[in-house]
């Protein structure tokens, strides 16, 4: 997993749900100021739905104290649509499939579930500067109080 301190690379492109609509974008054009990426797995599971309800009831907080919000899965955006509108949520949603992100942050992981093994991204969070430097990482995110880990990291709690 990357460390605090790396630049990573965010010239890949990627798809994006936000502000009701899906664009193709480089994931450097999300990056407009400091801007946290939360990892999950997928939409409409228990652990990840905690997460990004953690998440979208914080969301204006962290965007008062000037983050970005982004959360990324393997899910499509039509998927992130529905998912959005169910959970009420404002903020960033990624459809990243290939992990590009994961690659970018070194953080593709072997995984296990019902005796089949598979690589896939970490779920963990990650707060970037607006050029791809990693300011902090939460290597391994509370599903349940997530909001409460980056308050903490960002100074907030």
């Amino acid at each position: 997993m990357v460390s605090p301190g790396k630049k990573i690379d965010t010239s890949f492109q990627i798809k994006v749900f936000r502000n009701g609509k899906v664009e193709t974008v480089r994931f450097s054009d999300l990056l407009t100021r400091r801007t946290i990426v939360s990892v999950y797995m997928r939409n409409n599971t228990p652990g990840c739905d905690r997460q990004n309800d953690s998440l979208a009831a914080h969301a204006a907080e962290f965007d008062r104290a000037g983050y970005n919000l982004v959360a990324i899965s393997r899910d499509t955006c039509g998927s992130h649509a529905k998912y959005a509108a169910k959970k009420k949520i404002g903020y960033t949603l990624v459809s990243d499939p290939d992990d590009l992100f994961a690659r970018a942050t070194e953080s593709v992981v072997e995984k296990s579930m019902y005796g089949r093994t598979f690589t896939g991204p970490a779920r963990a969070a990650y707060l970037l500067d607006r050029d791809g430097t990693v300011l902090a990482v939460v290597p391994i995110v509370d599903t349940a109080d997530h909001a409460a880990q980056l308050r903490t990291v960002l100074g907030l709690a």
